[in-house]
């Protein structure tokens, strides 16, 4: 799959985890076209469009990232920081998934700039209807930035205003 057609990334370094979100994705027909990193760089280099994902060709249909906050190398706090301060990648939604129940976390990625933050359920079927719902919101229900396009009237016709980049 080219990089291009990702819809989602999924930023995650248990394996176990991975497969029980990619297991549920594609169950619920969520989508397939899904991308995985495994440590906060790798994530930051494939959504800025660096390192071995620098090709130029940074037009994605990305619309969700679902990210770890405990990962090697560099947190999913520290991404979330990182995506979030960066014109060209701060409207893309982020969902942060952890086991923990701090509840300082949780507010520091709110401040960030998440868009929501779950802890991850421990029975697996709990665990697989939380990654169904959460898909098919961002995925089928949340419209996009890029789906928007602002319209005014302008002497009788309807014109063109903006159109995210």
């Amino acid at each position: 799959m080219a990089v291009r057609e990702v819809e989602i990334l999924l930023v995650e370094d248990n394996p176990d985890d991975e497969f029980l979100i990619v297991r549920a994705l594609r169950k619920h027909k969520v989508s397939n076209r899904i991308h995985i990193v495994r440590d906060g760089e790798e994530a930051l280099d494939f959504l800025l469009c660096r390192g071995r994902y620098g090709d130029g060709h940074c037009d994605r249909t990305l619309k969700l990232v679902l990210l770890d906050v405990k990962l090697p190398k560099m947190s999913g706090l520290e991404v979330l920081a990182e995506v979030k301060k960066n014109p060209s990648t701060r409207h893309i939604p982020i969902v942060l998934l952890t086991s923990s129940h701090l509840q300082e976390e949780m507010l520091r990625a709110y401040t960030e700039g998440a868009n929501s933050f779950l802890q991850k359920p421990v029975d697996f079927d709990q665990f697989d209807e939380l990654i169904r719902q959460v898909g098919y919101y961002w995925i089928r229900l949340n419209q996009n930035p890029d789906q928007i396009m602002l319209v005014a009237e302008v002497q009788g016709h309807e014109e063109e205003l903006l159109t995210p980049a």
